[in-house]
């Protein structure tokens, strides 16, 4: 597996469907296990570093490998809503198939709380932030439950994209001005399709 999941989506919610990628032609799973998940979710910094390193000092391997089942069949479901649903803006219709994910985030426990400001940029030099408890290792969901959250209320569905790669299933928000995103990464899709177009170019000569 590679080391680096692929961050590309300009949206964490699409980046965890985006866990499941065929980089190099053939399907990888950064949640195929617990150690996955956890690895997962530590290069989108969706949990602090010291709260998924005390779950996994906590917790035996076959438990994070259950929740990592769990956050597939997550991922499933919110790929087939995204898949339906993408090339046009969300509406209140939209509700009830997201009753799944409102459950999950019933589930979640945070809490706030004031502290110090760290950026130094208020006034009083407090600032108020939102904590979670890590109880168990479902708390792990929750996060990305959120960042789920976020996509659909944030993004606008009519530019949630699929890469037009060969093979490629990646997903992603176009933020460009001109809405003209076609490719997962130009370093990847975009330079493979430069190539095959070139090869074509050739052929044709």
């Amino acid at each position: 597996m590679p080391d680096a999941p692929m961050l590309i989506a300009d949206d964490r919610g699409l980046d965890f469907l985006n866990s499941l990628a065929t980089p190099h032609g053939e399907p990888v799973d950064w949640l195929a296990d617990g150690e996955g998940l956890v690895h997962w979710l530590r290069e989108a910094e969706l949990v602090p570093a010291d709260a998924l390193d005390e779950i996994v000092d906590r917790v035996k391997p076959v438990e994070l490998d259950r929740v990592a089942g769990k956050a597939r069949e997550l991922r499933d479901w919110f790929r087939g809503f995204v898949e339906s649903h993408m090339g046009r803006p969300l509406t209140e219709k939209s509700l009830k198939a997201l009753a799944p994910l409102n459950d999950l985030l019933a589930r979640d426990e945070t809490y706030g709380q004031v502290v110090r400001n760290e950026d130094g940029d208020g006034e009083t030099g407090l600032a108020f932030v939102t904590r979670r408890r890590w109880r168990s290792t479902d708390s792990l969901l929750f996060p990305i439950a959120e960042a789920m959250a976020r996509t659909v209320t944030h993004e606008d569905f009519a530019h949630v994209k699929a890469c037009e790669g060969h093979d490629c299933i990646l997903l992603f928000a176009d933020h460009t001005r001109a809405r003209a995103r076609r490719w997962c990464s130009m370093s990847v899709c975009g330079n493979r399709a430069k190539v095959a177009a070139h090869r074509r170019r050739k052929k044709a000569e």
